[in-house]
């Protein structure tokens, strides 16, 4: 397993697949919500199995000078190897590369244990993303 930034649009591609069949299909969060205005200055990565199939993904953006997590995704077949943390792992080296000294993101909640345990701190009530309970986390880096 590897994840990588995306670099073309096979890559790209790829790593709209796995959003697409987390968060449209098996999530109902509408395709205009998910597929944003953000996509193409966004930093992507996607995670490959050995098969070289796209199983995770996930992307960062700079919002007011930190780094957002976003859209961070695992397939259903492939949770709860640690794949998750992978990702953010990745997303997080690359914030720090980017020179962030702050990130944050809108975790669902029943995803914030996992925040957590990667040291975000909540910072918000729970409030509704695409009919979804969500809070708002950050981390200094």
């Amino acid at each position: 397993m590897n994840v990588r930034v995306v670099t073309n649009d096979n890559e790209f591609n790829d790593a709209l697949k796995v959003r697409r069949l987390v968060f449209i299909d098996e999530q109902q969060v509408p395709e205009e919500e998910e597929i944003d205005q953000y996509e193409q200055e966004c930093t992507h990565v996607v995670m490959y199995d050995d098969n070289k199939q796209p199983i995770a993904a996930g992307r960062l953006r700079n919002v007011d000078g930190s780094g957002k997590m976003e859209r961070i995704c695992v397939l259903s077949s492939h949770r709860n190897l640690g794949l998750g943390k992978h990702v953010m792992d990745h997303l997080e080296m690359l914030a720090k590369e980017k020179g962030y000294k702050k990130l944050k993101l809108n975790a669902q909640t029943h995803a914030e244990g996992f925040y957590s345990k990667l040291g975000y701190q909540t910072i918000s009530d729970i409030f509704m993303d695409a009919g979804i309970p969500h809070v708002t986390m950050v981390k200094e880096v």
